[in-house]
């Protein structure tokens, strides 16, 4: 049997993700734009890059705690292994 290929879309390994509950408002984007992006095929977001510093872990909490949708998902013990 033949698998299907993978979505190009993953979501990352690592705290964040977005789940399918996401409204396409973009506040993600607009507060953490390094590590957010959308998908324009779903009108959906997904987390681009996990943060890599306290800069960007900063403005992906802002966003995680400002998502109307309540979308962002935040593991507090990380996946990574």
């Amino acid at each position: 049997m033949t698998e299907a290929p993978l979505p190009s879309r993953l979501p990352l390994t690592g705290r964040f993700h977005i789940d399918d509950t996401c409204i396409d408002c973009q506040l993600c984007r607009d507060l953490a734009p390094d590590n957010f992006e959308s998908d324009p095929d779903t009108e959906t977001h997904y987390v681009h890059k996990q943060p890599e510093d306290a800069d960007e872990l900063d403005q992906v909490l802002d966003a995680y705690e400002s998502c109307p949708s309540h979308s962002i998902r935040y593991l507090r013990i990380s996946t990574e292994e």
